[in-house]
């Protein structure tokens, strides 16, 4: 199947609903969003990493070091209180524009 591109702001969301069911390293990040999608999307790691750096920034998520279940050195994500605040504010927004959208599909 081709590739198909991430929509603009959806990968922040993405990121902040899969870490709601626990921690993950980048990698799985990326392969639980690809996975959930039924492979339709393909996080790249261009636009991963710079994206939970934004968030961890924000303090959406906080970081720690630790070893991935095929031995290697990991950085592991988690959502804090104040990511589950924005992942309830993005959800809530994108719910509203795909609405609005499918409106338009609907009737135009």
């Amino acid at each position: 199947m081709p590739k198909k591109e991430m929509p603009a702001g959806a990968l922040v969301l993405l990121i902040l609903r899969v870490l709601r069911s626990g921690p993950l390293h980048g990698y799985a990040i990326a392969q639980r969003i690809h996975t959930l999608s039924s492979e339709v999307l393909h996080v790249e790691e261009g636009a991963l990493y710079p994206a939970l750096q934004r968030i961890l920034l924000q303090g959406w998520v906080t970081s720690d070091w630790g070893i991935s279940e095929t031995n290697r050195k990991v950085r592991f994500y988690e959502l804090t209180p104040a990511g589950r605040q924005q992942l309830e504010a993005e959800m809530s927004g994108y719910d509203r524009v795909h609405e609005a959208i499918q409106a338009v599909l609907r009737t135009a």
